[in-house]
């Protein structure tokens, strides 16, 4: 492990322009629990059919009326499931979100219900941008993880009929033991497809998910240098490693500073040598890298599920009130586990004395999912800071219980 002994340096990564305790960068709606697909690695254990208490037309548009009652910049609102296309109204609601002055983006599974025809109606709606799973560089590893054969080639389709339609193109990428190897050829993938973003998850084990192994925090910590590394090439966000911000930091301060690099370890080597394999060529700057912005659960971020209840995010569940009894942006502002959740300097453990805290923070949900300490130490992360950590990780004084009932 490399242990901090510097203050922070000059940020390189985004920073929101608005008073994140009052207002969201994104707000991600859950608009519907069913799916047909029964991926391995879901956070929601989807069903096939739809819960009868999951928001209605009406209550849907109340909830983006609301979200479009911030000043602007207004959230990203991002409708996801389950599977959105199982919801007949979907274009009804994300044509009710545009007129209200809402950027509305879709995160479907690829089922038969992907059709050029519905997804041209949902672009006239207003839909702006479709994000699509791809988790293997080979159909079998997809469509494993997704539990249909055939899913990698729909999935593939799909992105063309995203193109298509001209609207932006995100590729998600769930990573595991099982696929990490194959990061080089879906980079390869990612930028045949035309991909506007790639957001790369890290596996929280929770829901399905807990089946499937995650890496280890010394592999968690060479493919984020090697996300680093290609960032050059293709647009990268990461979801549930927001550590990856204090490595971009790292390395701009090391190229800064002329010192050398952070050391890595032989998977970073071996996805380098084989990025280069995929590529033909050395890793070759095309783009200036799209700096990360530093969002986390509750902090900038919030997710609203089927039902309406909010959460700090689709991983944690710490129930924080329901769009159907009070506002999203009363429960967002006044909720004192989102309030916890914007105050790192509270966390326990590595993260609450980290010179990096306040724009990386650690998983939360990784955090609650392996130790049941919503606002303890990221265990995915190798770096130690050089404050001592306190002595009881769960001594917050925040008022956040260690553990709570599961989500409904």
């Amino acid at each position: 492990m490399t242990t901090s002994t510097r203050t922070m340096p000059p940020r390189v990564v985004r920073t929101q322009h608005q008073d994140i305790d009052e207002k969201p960068f994104i707000v991600i709606w859950e608009v519907t629990r069913a799916c047909q697909l029964v991926c391995k690695h879901c956070r929601a254990d989807a069903q096939t059919r739809a819960d009868p208490r999951q928001l209605s037309t009406e209550q849907g548009k109340a909830l983006l009326d609301d979200i479009a009652q911030w000043d602007t910049p207004r959230p990203l609102v991002v409708l996801t499931g389950g599977d959105p296309f199982e919801r007949a109204d979907l274009a009804e609601l994300v044509a009710h979100g545009s007129a209200a002055g809402l950027s509305v983006a879709l995160s479907p599974s690829v089922t038969p219900k992907f059709t050029a025809d519905r997804l041209a109606g949902l672009h006239a709606a207003g839909a702006k941008a479709v994000s699509l799973s791809l988790d293997g560089a080979r159909p079998a590893t997809h469509d494993a993880f997704r539990g249909f054969e055939g899913t990698y080639a729909a999935t593939r389709e799909a992105a063309t009929m995203v193109r298509e339609q001209g609207m932006r193109l995100q590729v998600n990428t769930t990573v595991t033991r099982d696929n990490v190897g194959e990061l080089p050829q879906l980079l390869a993938d990612a930028l045949e497809m035309g991909v506007g973003l790639w957001s790369v998850f890290f596996l929280v084990p929770t829901g399905r998910g807990q089946q499937l192994q995650a890496l280890e925090a010394d592999e968690v910590e060479d493919v984020l240098h090697w996300l680093a590394d290609v960032s050059s090439l293709v647009a990268i966000k990461t979801t549930e490693a927001p550590q990856y911000r204090r490595v971009v930091i790292q390395r701009a301060r090391a190229r800064a500073e002329g010192t050398a690099m952070p050391a890595t370890g032989a998977l970073h080597e071996r996805l380098v040598a084989d990025t280069v394999s995929v590529l033909g060529h050395p890793i070759v700057a095309t783009r200036v890298p799209r700096p990360p912005i530093d969002v986390n659960a509750g902090r900038g971020f919030v997710f609203i599920d089927h039902t309406g209840d909010v959460y700090p995010s689709g991983f944690l569940p710490f129930n924080c009130g329901s769009v159907k009894e009070a506002g999203l942006r009363a429960i967002y502002r006044d909720s004192p586990t989102l309030q916890a959740l914007r105050r790192p300097e509270q966390f326990g453990g590595a993260c609450g004395v980290c010179e990096f805290r306040e724009v990386c923070g650690g998983s939360r949900s990784r955090a609650f999912a392996v130790a049941g300490d919503l606002l303890g130490s990221d265990p995915s992360c190798v770096w130690q800071p050089a404050a001592a950590a306190p002595a009881s990780a769960s001594s917050h004084g925040s008022g956040v219980p260690s553990r709570t009932a599961g989500r409904r």
